[in-house]
C-alpha cells in the first residue's frame, strides 16, 4: 500500500529504519529516505524531511506511474526491501548501510565493526519494465541553508558540507535538487551511494554488490547467535536487531532512539533529541540482549560506562554523549517547522543534569545480570560498582526528578526509593554484606512501606505526599523488592483504573512542568504484560502481549508512544525502550512454560539464571549446545569481514 501523507509528513508508523552501528536513516513505505544521520547518530542529519517537509532534505526513488508498495526486511538483516507494483511491471529497492567485522575482529566478536559510513540504495527490475524517478536534496548545517549542488559524470558533489551521491544513472540539478528519470526492465540494477567523502572512480555496482554481501553475512550470522526459539522468534529478533542498530560500535553506547523531535503529542512542544546514551535505557537494553544470549554489547557497554562515567565521579549523570560526552546542551531549532507542525526541534537534551537517584539501581541490577551469566569486572570496574552503592547509601533520601525527567520541581519518588534498595542490594550480593549497606537497604524498603502506599487502598504511590499512581511501578515484581503480594495487587490494580486506556497506559496524570498531552507511552503496557505474569495472571498477560504485538508496524517497529484512539506511532522512532520490553516479555513468557511460576521470583540475574545460564565462556558454549543439540560455531565467518573500501587517495580510510 502506499503512504497516506499529512501535509508532505508520512505516518510515523510508515517508515522503517536501516543504519550501520554508527549512523542511521528512516526510510518510508514510499521509498524516501527522510532521516539519515552519516557516520554518528549525533551528527547533523543529511536528510531531515520528517522534521521539515520543505526544508528538510530527502532521497525519494519511486516509480513514476501509480504503483502499490510492499516491503520487508531480507531476513535475519537489517537490509530493507521495498517492491513497487504498477501496470507496468515490479521493480524492488534494496536500502541498507554497509557495515562488517574488523578484519582483527576475535572469534564470536560482533561488536569490533567497521563501516564506511555510507547510504546504498539499489534499484533491481523484477518484471516487465518500470520508469523510475529519483530524487536527491541534501542538506545543509541541519537544514538552515540550501545545498548548491554541482553535477559531474555520474555523481552529485557540493562544496558546503553536504553529502556526496555516487550512481552509475545520470542527474540533472536545479538549484538543491538532483533528479534522475530512467527505465528498469527486468535483471537490470542501479546503484546509489551517499557519502559523506568523495568516491571518486570506484566502480559503483561492483562494490555495492559486494558490500551487500559483507553486510547481509554480517547480520545473519549476529541473528544464528539468538537462542530464542519461542512461539514470536519473528519479532522478537526484529526486536533485537532494532536494539544492535542503536548501539554506536566505535564507543559501546547505545542511544534511546535514532530521532530527534519527533513528538508525543500532534502540535505539542514534549518533543526530544533522544540521540545520547541513557543508562537506565542502555542496562534494560542489555537485560533484554542477554535474555537472547548475547553478550559482546555488555562487555563493550562495561567500558563505555567506566569511561564516562570517570568525568563525573561520584555522581552519575542519567545520560551522555555517545562518546562520553558529559555537555549536552539542549538548543532550539527554530527555522525547522517540526514534524506536523510540533515545535520546538531540539538537539542536545536538558535532562541530562538532572537527579534521577533510580540510574544507579538499574546500572547496579545489569552488573549483577552480567556477572551471574559469566561476565567480569576488573578492579577499577568493581570498586566503581562499590562506589555506586557508596552514593546511594548517602542521597537515597534526596528528591529527585524521576524517571520521566519531570521539569517540575523534585519529588520523592517512591521508584526511585525502590531502585535504590535494588543498588544496594545487588551490591551486596556481588561483593558480600556490609553492614552498613545492609542497614541502609533495610531503611529504605521500611521508608517505602511507611510513606510509599496509600494508606486508602494500599498501592504504590508515585511520590510521598502524592495522591497517584506511575505506570513504572509495574516493574516492582520483577525487581525483587520486598513488597507483599496486596500491594503488588492494589498498584496494578491502580495503575490499571487511573492511567489505562484500552490495551495501553499513561505514564501518569500528574503535573510535570509541561504543556499539553501526550500519548499512551508502549513499554508501560509490555510493563503490565510481566506484572501480570508475575502476580498470577499468565492467560491475561499472554492475551495482552499478543495485542500488543499485533500494534507493531508493517516491518515489526514501534515508536516510543501510540495514540490509543487511532493507534497512531508518536515520539522518536523506533524506541529501544519499546523493543527491549517486547524482548523481555517473551523470554518471560517461555521461562513460565518451561519452569513454572517460581521461576520468575527474584532479580533479572535470577531469571536468567535460568533461562540462559551463561553468555560468555566455554560454559556459553556449552548451554548452546544443550538447548539446541547443535554444536555453536566455533570460528567466526570471514564472509562478514569488511578489509576495506577503494577510495581516492586524499579520502580518509574506513576507521572503526
Amino acid at each position: 500500500m502506499k503512504s497516506t501523507s499529512n501535509n508532505g509528513y508520512a505516518p510515523i508508523r510508515d517508515y522503517a529504519l536501516i543504519g550501520d552501528c554508527h549512523g542511521s536513516a528512516l526510510v518510508s513505505r514510499d521509498g524516501s529516505v527522510d532521516w539519515c544521520s552519516l557516520k554518528r547518530f549525533d551528527a547533523d542529519p543529511v536528510f531531515c524531511r520528517i522534521l521539515d517537509a520543505t526544508k528538510g532534505g530527502f532521497f525519494c526513488i519511486q516509480p513514476a506511474a501509480k504503483y502499490e508498495a510492499t516491503r520487508q526486511y531480507v531476513r535475519g538483516t537489517n537490509i530493507l526491501c521495498t517492491t513497487f507494483t504498477t501496470e507496468a511491471g515490479t521493480a524492488r529497492v534494496t536500502d541498507f548501510m554497509p557495515v562488517g567485522r574488523d578484519p582483527h575482529a576475535g572469534v564470536h566478536d560482533y561488536v569490533s565493526l567497521r563501516a564506511p559510513f555510507w547510504l546504498v540504495r539499489i534499484v533491481e527490475g523484477v518484471s516487465g519494465t518500470n520508469r523510475i524517478r529519483a530524487q536527491y536534496k541534501p542538506t545543509v548545517d541541519f537544514a538552515r541553508r540550501k545545498a548548491r549542488l554541482v553535477t559531474t559524470p555520474f555523481s552529485i558533489a557540493t562544496k558546503e558540507g553536504a553529502p556526496f551521491l555516487k550512481a552509475d544513472t545520470e542527474f540533472s540539478v536545479n538549484d538543491d535538487l538532483a533528479e534522475a528519470n530512467f527505465e528498469i526492465a527486468a535483471g537490470e540494477r542501479r546503484h546509489f551511494i551517499v557519502s559523506t567523502s568523495p568516491l571518486g572512480e570506484i566502480a559503483t555496482g561492483a562494490v555495492v554488490e559486494e558490500l551487500l554481501a559483507i553486510t547481509r553475512a554480517f547480520w545473519e550470522e549476529w541473528s544464528a547467535y539468538c537462542r530464542y526459539q519461542g512461539p514470536y522468534r519473528d519479532i522478537v529478533l526484529r526486536s533485537a536487531l532494532a536494539l544492535k542498530l542503536l548501539t554506536y560500535a566505535p564507543s559501546g553506547a547505545i542511544v534511546a532512539a535514532p530521532t530527534t523531535s519527533l513528538p508525543e503529542g500532534i502540535g505539542g512542544e514534549r518533543n526530544w533529541d533522544y540521540r545520547y546514551c541513557w543508562l537506565r535505557d542502555s542496562s534494560f537494553s542489555l537485560y533484554a540482549l542477554a535474555a537472547l544470549g548475547y553478550s559482546g554489547e555488555a562487555r563493550k557497554f562495561a567500558r563505555f560506562l567506566y569511561n564516562s562515567c570517570k568525568a563525573t565521579h561520584p555522581r552519575v549523570q542519567i545520560m551522555y554523549g555517545i562518546d562520553g560526552e558529559t555537555e549536552l546542551t539542549e538548543l532550539t531549532l527554530d527555522h525547522l517547522a517540526g514534524y506536523r507542525g510540533s515545535r520546538p526541534v531540539h538537539t542536545g537534551n536538558g535532562a541530562f543534569s538532572q537527579q534521577q537517584i533510580d540510574v544507579y539501581g538499574e546500572v547496579l541490577d545489569w552488573a549483577l545480570l552480567h556477572r551471574t551469566l559469566g561476565g567480569s569486572f576488573d578492579a577499577e570496574g568493581a570498586e566503581f560498582l562499590r562506589s555506586m552503592a557508596g552514593y546511594l547509601a548517602e542521597h537515597w533520601q534526596e528528591p529527585d526528578q524521576g524517571i520521566w525527567e519531570m521539569r517540575g520541581p523534585p519529588l520523592h519518588h517512591v521508584y526511585g526509593k525502590i531502585m535504590s534498595w535494588v543498588g544496594i542490594d545487588r551490591v551486596i550480593r556481588m561483593f558480600g554484606s556490609r553492614k552498613d549497606l545492609a542497614e541502609v537497604r533495610e531503611k529504605i524498603a521500611r521508608t517505602v512501606r511507611e510513606k510509599g502506599v496509600s494508606p486508602k487502598d494500599g498501592h504504590l504511590l508515585q511520590a510521598f505526599g502524592q495522591p497517584g499512581t506511575d505506570a513504572v511501578l509495574l516493574l516492582t515484581p520483577a525487581l525483587g523488592f520486598p513488597a507483599d503480594a496486596r500491594t503488588l495487587k492494589a498498584t496494578i490494580d491502580a495503575v490499571q483504573r487511573e492511567l489505562q486506556q484500552g490495551d495501553y497506559l499513561l505514564r501518569y496524570r500528574s503535573a510535570d512542568g509541561l504543556e499539553g498531552e501526550e500519548g499512551a507511552f508502549l513499554i508501560c503496557s509490555f510493563w503490565l504484560v510481566d506484572a501480570l505474569l508475575m502476580t498470577g495472571w499468565p492467560e491475561e498477560a499472554r492475551e495482552l502481549y499478543e495485542r500488543l504485538l499485533s500494534r507493531a508496524n508493517d516491518v515489526g517497529l514501534f515508536a516510543e508512544e501510540i495514540d490509543p484512539k487511532t493507534h497512531e506511532f508518536l515520539g522518536n522512532f523506533p524506541q529501544a525502550f519499546t523493543h527491549l520490553a517486547l524482548i523481555i516479555n517473551a523470554a518471560n513468557l517461555a521461562l513460565y512454560e518451561e519452569r513454572g511460576a517460581d521461576a520468575l521470583r527474584g532479580a533479572h540475574a535470577d531469571r536468567a539464571r535460568y533461562a540462559i545460564e551463561a553468555t560468555s565462556g566455554i560454559r556459553a558454549l556449552w548451554v548452546m549446545f544443550k538447548k539446541s543439540g547443535r554444536v555453536g560455531r566455533i570460528f567466526s565467518s570471514r564472509a562478514s569481514i569488511l578489509k576495506s573500501v577503494k577510495r581516492p587517495a586524499k579520502s580518509k580510510e574506513i576507521s572503526e
